[in-house]
């Protein structure tokens, strides 16, 4: 036993030897290499949950809510020229009431004002409201900049396009604006 705690004690010393002379061995840019993984570790260990080294975050917004609003912007543009379903359907309700609040023995004039030129006034109502949507859409998009990050310009296509809406959205209130007056096509005369 007592060669074996001699063996033991042998190769103990052995294995510090070798250690050493691995030290001894390594190469000045092995070292360097150590010791900034030892500083990388320690710089990390002193953010305390901060970002590490070399790792970057995402600044500010992306800017996707702004571009969505400059495509509903021209989107509801679009519906304020062409007509939606919604304006046809309150178009058609106003015609089917007109048709049951007047009596067969009124005048041509107050079934023509009652049957069409209601219908034709309720589409332009919901052009309207379309376009001022569209409008007012368009206008938060291209404001919104100035109240959000400073330092980050938009990018241009959302500015294009919130220009788009906003543009369709004045054509779109003044065309409802003429069909509601009775300015841009009136209901015919029935004498």
């Amino acid at each position: 036993m007592g060669t074996k705690t001699m063996d033991e004690a042998e190769t103990g010393t052995d294995a510090k030897k070798a250690e050493a002379t691995a030290d001894v061995t390594k190469t000045d840019a092995e070292r360097a290499e150590e010791r900034a993984a030892d500083q990388v570790t320690a710089e990390n260990e002193e953010t305390d949950g901060e970002q590490p080294v070399g790792v970057t975050e995402e600044a500010g917004p992306s800017g996707v809510g702004q571009g969505a609003g400059a495509v509903v912007s021209a989107a509801l543009g679009v519906v304020s020229l062409t007509g939606g379903w919604i304006g046809t359907v309150a178009a058609a309700r106003e015609t089917l009431v007109g048709q049951l609040q007047t009596s067969s023995g009124a005048t041509v004039a107050k079934q023509i004002k009652e049957v069409y030129g209601d219908a034709w006034h309720t589409t332009a109502l919901w052009a309207g409201l379309f376009a001022l949507a569209a409008l007012i859409t368009g206008v938060v998009v291209l404001a919104r900049p100035a109240f959000g990050a400073p330092g980050k310009p938009q990018a241009a296509w959302i500015k294009s396009v919130a220009w788009a809406g906003v543009s369709l959205g004045v054509i779109g209130l003044l065309l409802a604006v003429l069909k509601y007056s009775d300015a841009l096509v009136s209901l015919p005369s029935a004498g």
